[in-house]
């Protein structure tokens, strides 16, 4: 049994989640962080000494912290040889788009687009430095748009690791009000992606809870 802490509006948990139940695990979760509490407490702490979520604890194995390292456990103690391949230089190629999502896309829109618009009132906007943001992201989708021309997903046929990583950051980036450049195969992609149960249940979430007026 799989013990997950941190709440359901983490997009880090979020991507955790989904994972977990793409890959038919059983699980309880436990909500922390944010208007829950709980991840500075001394027994959070033990666990994760940053006090950040998710956390992840397999049965009575020690925990694991830092979403990527939650994702390349999972994929490799429970996933298929499609969703994260046993051989090496197979593996690597699931693994730099992996990376490449979450520092190019997750990040920066985390940090750059969804803060500045969500989470941070009107009045104490950068609007200048959220445009700059916002071409970040195009160029960066722009890469994206390229690599699933001729793919149903990031790393090609198959759903992998690198879907999770990169496809948990397209709910928000395509709900929240923001311009957007035309990305159309992206678009389609996540669009296949909301097809699948596990996405709509642990990705696609309301953020309202995050919202600053």
């Amino acid at each position: 049994m799989l013990t997950i802490w941190g709440r359901r509006t983490s997009s880090n948990v979020q991507a955790a989640m989904w994972c977990v139940v793409e890959l038919g695990l059983d699980y309880q979760r436990h909500d922390v962080g944010h208007k829950f509490g709980g991840n500075d407490t001394p027994a959070f702490l033990a666990m994760n000494p940053n006090g950040l979520i998710p956390v992840l604890r397999d049965g009575d194995d020690e925990p694991i912290w830092e979403t990527g390292a939650i994702l390349r456990y999972l994929a490799a103690r429970y996933g298929e040889d499609s969703f994260w391949p046993r051989e090496a230089a197979a593996r690597a190629q699931i693994d730099k788009w992996a990376e490449w999502a979450k520092l190019n896309v997750a990040m920066n829109f985390s940090s750059g687009v969804f803060w500045p618009v969500v989470r941070t009132a009107p009045k104490d906007r950068n609007e200048a430095a959220l445009a700059t943001a916002l071409r970040t992201i195009a160029r960066v989708l722009d890469i994206a748009d390229r690599q699933l021309a001729d793919h149903d997903f990031l790393c090609g046929d198959a759903f992998t690791l690198a879907d999770i990583q990169f496809g948990h950051i397209l709910y928000r980036y395509f709900d929240v009000a923001i311009p957007r450049a035309d990305h159309s195969k992206v678009r389609r992609y996540y669009d296949r992606l909301t097809e699948r149960a596990a996405y709509r249940e642990h990705v696609m979430v309301s953020y309202d809870e995050l919202r600053v007026a």
